[in-house]
């Protein structure tokens, strides 16, 4: 967040949602992939569920100090993620409340236990995760003020 503005500085939103779908787009591709041995697959794809953590974190922090700035500074202090959420969709930020608490449990899940079945049920919401951190960063840029 910019201090002298009040605006939240959406660069690391931007970087991370990129890094996430740039990363998404050559994991999931079996061609590339196939090419791979097992250790740089594993590492690849232990990086994506890196990148999803952070982004996902990334996410839900900007929606937090959007609530802060343009609702009150108090409105979300000691509030829980289910709540945090319905207040982003009660203001636009997001759509849904139910599908950002899944990505919420992703997140929880995957940074508690990694293994490969995890790996592959992750990598199926990751796509949706992805255009659900874009539509947020649609929304942030114009209300940004």
């Amino acid at each position: 967040m910019n201090s002298n503005s009040g605006k939240l500085d959406l660069t690391s939103l931007q970087k991370a949602i990129t890094s996430l779908s740039q990363l998404y787009a050559r994991v999931t591709d079996e061609s590339f992939m196939s090419k791979q041995d097992q250790i740089t697959r594993f590492g690849l794809q232990a990086g994506l569920i890196q990148n999803l953590e952070f982004t996902y974190e990334v996410c839900w922090k900007m929606i937090r100090r959007w609530l802060e700035i343009n609702v009150t500074p108090d409105s979300v202090d000691g509030v829980t993620r289910r709540e945090l959420f319905r207040m982003a969709a009660e203001n636009r930020l997001i759509n849904d409340v139910d599908e950002w608490m899944t990505y919420h449990n992703l997140r929880n899940n995957t940074a508690h236990r990694y293994d490969s079945a995890l790996a592959e049920d992750a990598q199926k919401l990751i796509a949706d995760f992805i255009r659900a951190a874009k539509r947020l960063l649609d929304y942030l840029q114009p209300h940004n003020d």
